[in-house]
């Protein structure tokens, strides 16, 4: 779980600064708030999962749904806080940098 949260937040940053060559600071910086607001709630997540495998007995099916509801509670909370505070979002940048985060854990589904 540690290399997918890992390969997520890699992939924010790099979503940032390719914004940045072929835009500019407003565009990398919504590139990488986007990235963030998909890759924070999953390295939590997979925290929350961690920690709760490790309690004696092995992981309690439940957790991983509650740990599921609180990372698309986290998730829609960014979004709304970046919505809020962040008035010059480039939503272009914003949401392809969420989905490309999103989906870069099939980058791992082709490695040995």
């Amino acid at each position: 779980m540690a290399r997918i949260v890992l390969l997520q937040l890699a992939t924010a940053l790099i979503a940032a600064a390719l914004a940045v060559v072929f835009g500019n600071a407003s565009v990398a910086f919504s590139a990488l708030l986007g990235g963030f607001c998909c890759a924070l709630p999953n390295a939590f997540f997979a925290l929350r999962l961690f920690m709760s495998a490790r309690k004696p007995g092995g992981a309690n099916p439940m957790s991983f749904f509650i740990g599921e509801f609180f990372k698309i509670t986290l998730t829609i909370t960014l979004l709304a806080a970046v919505v809020y505070w962040y008035r010059d979002v480039n939503w272009p940048a914003f949401l392809i940098a969420f989905i490309v985060v999103l989906k870069s854990y099939f980058i791992l589904l082709f490695r040995h």
